[in-house]
């Protein structure tokens, strides 16, 4: 029997998406960790990391885990129930840095191939997963190739992750929603 179930927090920066994960994964029962995909690159960025880690209980495994998160899977499934990933949107930065130079469309088929094998290791182990992401697709279209990649990359990334998500909350303002059981569902186009 299925145990397990996906659940993706989505919002703007500062929308209040992390501390409704946080609390939504703090009322799951069973054993918790905290994967962090942050690097800490200046004193602001250690600040940020610094008061997460005062919101979490004490009791919570933390995982560094910045890239490379499928080599990782088999024992971070084997010590959790409840696995809250914070965030999406910082890991797969890493992995774009990480394929630097490379095709864009390898780099995209790239990382949705390690987002299948993240969810599909979280199904496999009967584990919660909660994954925290940004939604970056509400601004102005970037100058940069790069920062299109980007956004091209989390646009893509976020809407695989809904696909295979029980659960979609939204995050604005401090209020969050959920969104997947209010979805507008389309009739089938006959050709």
């Amino acid at each position: 029997m299925d145990t397990s179930k996906i659940i993706l927090v989505t919002g703007g920066a500062r929308s209040g998406k992390s501390a409704f994960a946080e609390r939504y994964a703090a009322a799951l029962p069973g054993r918790h960790a905290y994967v962090a995909t942050a690097r800490i690159f200046d004193e602001e960025m250690a600040q940020r990391i610094a008061i997460h880690r005062k919101r979490r209980p004490s009791s919570w495994q933390t995982w560094e885990i910045p890239q490379d998160l499928p080599e990782t899977m088999e024992r971070l499934c084997q010590s959790s129930d409840v696995v809250l990933v914070d965030c999406l949107t910082l890991y797969f930065s890493n992995y774009l840095f990480a394929h630097d130079g490379e095709d864009d469309e390898a780099v995209i088929d790239g990382a949705l191939a390690e987002l299948q094998a993240v969810l599909a290791a979280f199904r496999q182990a009967g584990v919660t997963a909660v994954l925290v992401t940004n939604e970056l697709g509400c601004g102005i279209v970037p100058m940069e190739h790069v920062s299109r990649l980007y956004r091209d990359l989390m646009g893509k990334i976020n809407q695989a992750a809904a696909a295979e998500a029980d659960e979609v909350y939204l995050s604005v303002c401090g209020i969050t929603t959920e969104l997947k059981h209010q979805a507008v569902c389309l009739p089938e186009v006959k050709s």
